[in-house]
């Protein structure tokens, strides 16, 4: 009887191709972006908001404080045919003496992959997948150059587009208003400045800083952002400062 013997070649073959077998790594995504907005009509969050402004022709610095209320509004479509949702946007004093007053609107398109907000034409991608340490992203591909040239008459904005967001922290907990949130990503959108803190030997100082926390279930639940130049004015005086800085810390939601 002939003995049925595999070809030695054939044997090589075979165990070349299982020995090399190609293996795919596999990446566990995690939750949906669209899971950190929590964009659903009637959603609403309440937060204490510090604004600063600068008065006396730009010279004294006050912070304001007051109560916002965000209520997502309506579902509808974007410019680019995106479903998205409309935001409202109210302000009453921090006492609560008074009624909520509009205070204009946003939208917000969420994806699994990528979070938009939208407010006054200026779009920018604030969530970016993987929820990762190592992730970075252009945050404000979509601006135009100077967005906030009509408002303020600073260079804080020259170069914006080219700002580099990341995730600082993709897992933590905080207390808002005494309520323990957890499963908080926090993103760092810029952080850069010159001569801070200002002093009275200082010519020239300026900042940028953004930050942003948003809660699994929730939203944004905290917010700073910062940008503002400092100049003293030769046989000008007092020194001025142009630009802003908003600060949004939630007390509440649904």
């Amino acid at each position: 009887m002939r003995s049925k013997l595999f070809p030695l070649s054939l044997l090589f073959f075979i165990s070349i191709q299982y020995g090399c077998k190609k293996t795919t790594e596999e990446f566990l995504p995690g939750p949906p972006l669209s899971d950190y907005v929590a964009p659903q009509v009637g959603k609403y969050i309440i937060y204490r908001t510090d604004s600063t402004v600068f008065t006396n022709f730009q010279s004294i610095v006050e912070v304001h404080a007051y109560h916002e209320k965000q209520i997502v509004d309506a579902e509808l479509t974007d410019n680019l045919g995106r479903k998205a949702f409309r935001v409202l946007r109210f302000l009453r004093d921090t006492l609560n003496t008074k009624p909520w007053a509009p205070a204009g609107t946003f939208l917000i398109t969420a994806t699994d992959k990528t979070v938009e907000v939208t407010e006054d034409n200026l779009r920018v991608l604030k969530l970016n997948f993987p929820v990762l340490e190592t992730t970075i992203w252009k945050g404000n591909t979509h601006l135009p150059e100077g967005p906030y040239d009509a408002l303020h008459k600073f260079s804080n904005d020259d170069e914006m587009e080219d700002w580099e967001f990341t995730y600082s922290a993709v897992t933590g907990s905080q207390k808002f208003n005494g309520q323990l949130v957890e499963n908080i990503i926090t993103v760092t959108q810029v952080d850069e400045s010159t001569n801070i803190p200002v002093t009275p030997s200082v010519g020239y100082a300026s900042i940028n800083f953004g930050e942003e926390k948003y809660a699994k279930g929730i939203g944004l639940v905290y917010q700073n952002f910062i940008m503002w130049e400092y100049q003293l004015n030769p046989g000008s005086p007092p020194p001025t400062y142009q630009g802003f800085g908003i600060k949004r810390a939630m007390i509440d939601h649904n």
